[in-house]
């Protein structure tokens, strides 16, 4: 469906800078670059156009490369974002973000923001210097998807080369493409064409204003551990991480979620001593089911259903702010 820009007056839109390839610089004579060397000011004044879609206020929350993102930011910006949709007057925020982490800081919010207010994240795969960087184009983008009234109550949405993902699909799939984002089960939530919207379905699985973790924010989130497998797989980082103090671990298996025997014993064992133990996929694609190979019910296992190893790690540190036990939190999986 096509649709019109939205009429006057212009939205009031935060704009809650994190840094990221869209604010780096090249440096002089290298292929190489810095991160975050722009503020949030200078981006947007680089696009005039924007002023035309929106009054936008700016905000700078973190100056990093995703890559240094944390639960301590993702806190730190839920409650900027909460505080912002919060506002009577403001209208949505966009957030600036490096690509190399924005599948997982989206998925987080669309799980703690408890608004219908549209929440967009956009970055580049292009630092702001380098011929023919995309960051401009997707920022335009990005607050178009914004300020137009039918993107409300979807989610938290990526914006990123003329396409519009939800956050719960959207994965990163290449290292340098600008077409690194893909929706890997549901297929794209829309298009924006300089600042046109073509929008599709909405989200079917449980987010923002129907999220039980949508609200007030904990002051912490419980250690959770990614341990990827693969052939000739040993129990050794297993144990490390329970070591560690690791209340949730997320395995990265092969295929359907398998993993070596060894390894197998090493899970099995954690979550005997009640550590969360979730069975995701290094496969990039595909459901992650129950009791197929590896008889989860027997051994206290949780299945990551959909949900890749990281975006299976934020949902699980959630999830342990609530409870521990395998049942409820497979029942997380599904909904969420």
């Amino acid at each position: 469906m096509a649709s019109p820009a939205p009429s006057s007056p212009l939205p009031r839109i935060r704009v809650l800078a994190t840094g990221g390839t869209i604010a780096g610089a090249q440096t002089v004579g290298s292929r190489g670059y810095q991160a975050a060397a722009f503020s949030i000011e200078a981006l947007v004044s680089a696009v005039p156009q924007l002023a035309t879609l929106a009054r936008l206020e700016v905000e700078q929350v973190a100056a990093i490369g995703s890559q240094d993102m944390d639960e301590a930011v993702w806190l730190r910006l839920a409650a900027r974002t909460q505080a912002a949709l919060a506002e009577p007057d403001i209208a949505a925020v966009v957030i600036t973000h490096g690509t190399d982490t924005m599948e997982e800081t989206g998925y987080f919010l669309n799980l703690v923001v408890p608004s219908a207010k549209p929440v967009v994240l956009v970055g580049a795969m292009r630092p702001a210097t380098e011929m023919s960087a995309d960051g401009p184009m997707n920022l335009y983008n990005a607050v178009a998807v914004a300020a137009h009234p039918e993107t409300g109550g979807r989610g938290v949405l990526v914006v990123a080369n003329d396409e519009i993902h939800f956050a719960r699909e959207v994965a990163k799939t290449n290292t340098t493409q600008v077409g690194t984002f893909k929706a890997t089960h549901r297929g794209l939530a829309g298009l924006v064409h300089a600042g046109r919207l073509h929008l599709y379905a909405p989200p079917v699985r449980a987010h923002t204003t129907q999220s039980e973790f949508a609200g007030p924010l904990p002051a912490a989130l419980p250690r959770v551990d990614i341990v990827y497998a693969h052939a000739g797989m040993g129990r050794e980082l297993v144990d490390a991480a329970v070591r560690a103090g690791a209340k949730g671990l997320v395995v990265a298996g092969v295929g359907d979620g398998n993993l070596h025997a060894n390894a197998l014993s090493a899970c099995a064992a954690a979550a005997r001593a009640g550590v969360a133990v979730v069975r995701s996929s290094r496969t990039g694609g595909g459901v992650v089911e129950r009791n197929i190979e590896i008889p989860d019910d027997e051994l206290g296992f949780i299945a990551a259903d959909e949900l890749n190893p990281q975006k299976a790690r934020v949902l699980l540190m959630l999830g342990l702010t609530r409870t521990a036990a395998p049942a409820a939190l497979q029942a997380l999986f599904y909904r969420y």
